[in-house]
């Protein structure tokens, strides 16, 4: 672990609230403040090629941020403005994702939004107020179809942590941890689904064509590191160590345990929960971030991994090494549990919307060889077609129905959005920016636009948003 990516600095936690307050204090950037064209950025982003030495003799060859995969751990304070400086040592346009963060259009970093894109050996400098508070990140937002070597198949992103107003929470020591995925692979077998929510069971589908192209990976880090590679994560008994995880994956949705200790989930997505629950395992769809709470009470080497063997040896790990103990690492298998959102929100009915939406997500089968195509509503993305109108203030319900077998982690820009039942299930409290919603299943969110303009909703599944798995908002 780098000083980067791990802090080991007793600090004061996000309090355990959430609410309107998060959509507060949103303005345009300003550049015409003179602070644009003078000094040194608080941020600086270098986009350019990296070598990473994943394992013993194992090294890639990628794209990241400031050379280093992860990108540097970027702390800001909540509603505090910044200058932000990107630049481009590529030979390809990049854009740069603020993902979670609610802040104007123009610098949100999606062309679909008519973002700025930082050109290729070109430089972009603007202004921004970080919010809200809480575990973000940033990441590329290029669309590569089928050429693995660009887009979130990269080193391309970085945890983003804004440092809330107040912080009544304590803790002992704190550990950013993200996942990605390397050497992806073209294969014809369909995505492994994890276990189903309660629920009835899915539908027969009628024969058709064979499934399309899907992305494997050979290789799996934390951090950057397979497991066994690289420096543990170094705890001593009694502390309570608040874990940040992000899966930085750009298809994969992932499971973690951590053997003989449990999670006490205090934030989905950065945003705190109503009701912290602790569980065995977390499961975390692409681009989903967990923060949670481990009493540090059984002394040991431990591996913090998936519970997926393969994956695992492939190197989806990190050590967890107690202060005075030495050894190799134990893994325990998990017992079976099922991930439900609802868990850590209020068992109510939330207030009805201004209007509902229905988003029906499709799949039309690409056959051997070809690209599968996604549709939300029976169409796939356009970007002749006009957006669909919002007016900023108004409540909408989302109904994202999931009508295919694949799991999907859709993500709305620019927005947190609040889960109103899950699977059938009503719930209250739980904010998120991206929910991961099973095959043949569905899930209510509501949302109310603070900001205008253009704004993205998209599965956060790389090859899924490619082909035609997008929508576009615009808010007046």
């Amino acid at each position: 672990m780098t000083a980067d990516s791990l802090e080991m600095t007793r600090r004061n936690f996000f309090a355990l609230t959430a609410g309107s307050a998060f959509l507060a204090g949103c303005r345009a950037p300003t550049t015409s403040d003179s602070e644009m064209h003078a000094g040194p950025a608080d941020v600086t982003l270098r986009i350019g090629p990296v070598l990473v030495d994943i394992a013993k003799g194992h090294t890639l060859s990628t794209v990241g941020y400031n050379g280093k995969v992860p990108g540097p751990l970027i702390r800001l304070k909540e509603g505090v403005p910044i200058t932000v400086d990107l630049f481009n040592d590529t030979d390809a346009p990049e854009f740069v994702h603020w993902h979670g963060q609610i802040i104007p259009a123009a610098i949100d970093g999606a062309a679909e939004e008519r973002s700025l894109d930082v050109p290729a050996h070109g430089h972009v400098r603007y202004r921004m107020k970080p919010q809200p508070a809480g575990a973000r990140f940033v990441h590329t937002h290029v669309m590569p179809m089928s050429d693995t070597c660009r887009g979130t198949y990269t080193g391309q992103f970085a945890f983003v942590y804004i440092e809330p107003k107040n912080n009544p929470g304590q803790y002992d020591q704190e550990v950013f941890l993200a996942t990605h995925e390397w050497e992806p692979f073209f294969g014809a077998e369909e995505m492994e689904e994890s276990e189903q929510d309660a629920g009835p069971p899915p539908p027969k589908q009628p024969d058709e064509k064979p499934n399309g192209w899907e992305i494997g990976s050979q290789r799996f880090t934390i951090n950057g590191r397979s497991l066994g590679f690289g420096e543990p994560v170094r705890v001593k008994q009694g502390q309570r160590v608040l874990f940040h995880i992000l899966n930085a994956s750009a298809t994969e949705n992932i499971k973690l345990a951590l053997p003989a200790h449990r999670f006490t989930i205090v934030a989905l997505d950065g945003n705190p929960v109503p009701h912290p629950q602790a569980v065995d395992v977390l499961e975390l769809g692409t681009a989903e971030r967990i923060s949670a709470i481990v009493e540090m009470n059984n002394p040991g080497v431990w591996v913090l991994g998936t519970p997926m063997d393969d994956d695992r040896k492939n190197g989806m790990g990190i050590v967890v090494e107690y202060a005075g103990r030495s050894g190799e690492p134990r893994w325990i298998k998990p017992p079976k549990s099922i991930w439900d959102y609802t868990a850590f929100g209020e068992a109510r009915t939330v207030p009805p919307p201004d209007e509902t939406i229905p988003l029906a997500f499709g799949k039309i089968n690409g056959g051997t060889g070809h690209f599968n195509r996604w549709t939300i509503n029976g169409k796939e993305f356009d970007e002749k077609d006009a957006p669909r109108a919002l007016v900023k203030g108004k409540r909408y319900r989302l109904i994202f129905d999931n009508q295919t077998d694949d799991p999907h982690p859709v993500h709305l820009h620019r927005n947190s959005f609040e889960l109103a039942r899950v699977n059938g299930k009503p719930t209250a409290g739980v904010l998120k920016d991206v929910v991961l919603v099973k095959g043949f299943r569905k899930v209510e969110a509501d949302f109310t636009p603070a900001m205008d303009g253009l704004t993205l909703f998209h599965c956060h599944q790389q090859l899924h948003m490619d082909y035609g798995f997008k929508l576009l908002f615009n808010v007046t």
